[in-house]
């Protein structure tokens, strides 16, 4: 059997494995930085909520709802929900995870 034919298939397979480590490292650092961006932007806007007085104000309103699974919607509480709407208009979170959110911080 001729060498060269099996030197060709070892290189091939050499290549692909690089192939494939290279596609990983890439998909990898396009998975971190999205999840960083994600991170630093909930960051930037816990503390900026967590110095609100709207925010504040409405904690009490927020535990209400939390505790009475979503039956007592008191005016603060609604409130701070159309405050944090305004300043994060992207954020996609329901009512009850907005006021988990307010007792959190």
């Amino acid at each position: 059997m001729s060498r060269y034919p099996l030197f060709g298939a070892a290189l091939l397979l050499s290549l692909t494995g690089a192939a494939n480590a290279s596609s990983f490292v890439v998909t990898t650092d396009a998975v971190v930085r999205a999840v960083a961006a994600s991170t630093d932007a909930t960051s930037d806007l816990s503390s900026s909520l967590r110095d609100d007085k709207i925010v504040q104000a409405a904690r009490d309103d927020a535990a209400s709802f939390v505790g009475s699974e979503g039956a007592i919607r008191g005016a603060k509480l609604e409130s701070a929900f159309a405050h944090i709407r305004q300043q994060a208009p992207a954020l996609q979170a329901d009512d009850a995870q907005l006021a988990q959110a307010i007792l959190a911080i």
